[in-house]
């Protein structure tokens, strides 16, 4: 399945890192080394250059999370999976940011584990799938709050206004559904041109586009326009 993949196994429980080698030395892995601290993982990894580390999350010393960012940063082609016993969000974001290729809950099938060990070697990122609904929910809360920055400095006004540009309302026909006067549109089309930066109405069309306002305004119906 693999050609002999180095690991060290990091976890401050013996009885851990011992079920850990006895599973992947069946499976023909060469564990390297252990280590029983955040401190001692990263020098470990340093020493014998393994190409996987397996780290556990919460270590005595330095975090996990602080290990596997010195690990990635300083040993050259060697990736970390982490090993954590509860799926908590917070600490697989801060994993995810330091550069770690795997992460994996304890309760993990032996056959699984193996697998996602083989896999991250040959280079290819793992996420338990305990914890795959929590990424995408999150990546979706990103995208809204990214999208709701690209137009966080037009008033409300001023955001329905872009809308209506950006689905090809003329000034006088956004007078007429916003009940405005026509030079009162002209001046907010101004203003918002100014605020996003932009020079005229295509780009500010792109610009509302590309940032999916309709995901923020509803847009207008076509028997109101």
């Amino acid at each position: 399945m693999h050609e002999t993949v180095r690991v060290l196994i990091a976890d401050d429980h013996s009885v851990v890192r011992l079920g850990l080698r006895t599973l992947l030395e069946h499976h023909q892995f060469q564990v390297v080394a252990e280590a029983s601290t955040g401190e001692e993982a990263v020098s470990k990894a340093r020493e014998y250059k393994p190409d996987v580390v397996i780290l556990d999350i919460r270590m005595p010393g330095i975090s996990g999370i602080e290990a596997c960012r010195q690990i990635v940063s300083s040993v050259e082609h060697c990736r970390v999976i982490m090993l954590t016993t509860y799926a908590e969000d917070e600490l697989l974001f801060a994993a995810i940011r330091a550069g770690a290729s795997g992460y994996v809950l304890k309760r993990i099938g032996d056959n699984d584990l193996v697998q996602a060990v083989d896999r991250v070697s040959r280079g290819e990122n793992i996420l338990d799938p305990a914890l795959t609904v929590t990424v995408f929910t999150e990546m979706r809360k990103a995208d809204k709050a990214q999208q709701a920055a690209a137009f966080s400095d037009l008033t409300p006004q001023e955001l329905l206004v872009l809308s209506l540009v950006a689905h090809g309302l003329t000034n006088r026909q956004i007078a007429v559904k916003l009940y405005l006067g026509e030079g009162t549109v002209r001046n907010y089309v101004s203003s918002v041109l100014a605020k996003i930066d932009v020079a005229n109405r295509a780009e500010a069309t792109a610009y509302a586009v590309k940032h999916n306002i309709d995901d923020i305004v509803p847009p207008p119906s076509k028997s109101s326009s």
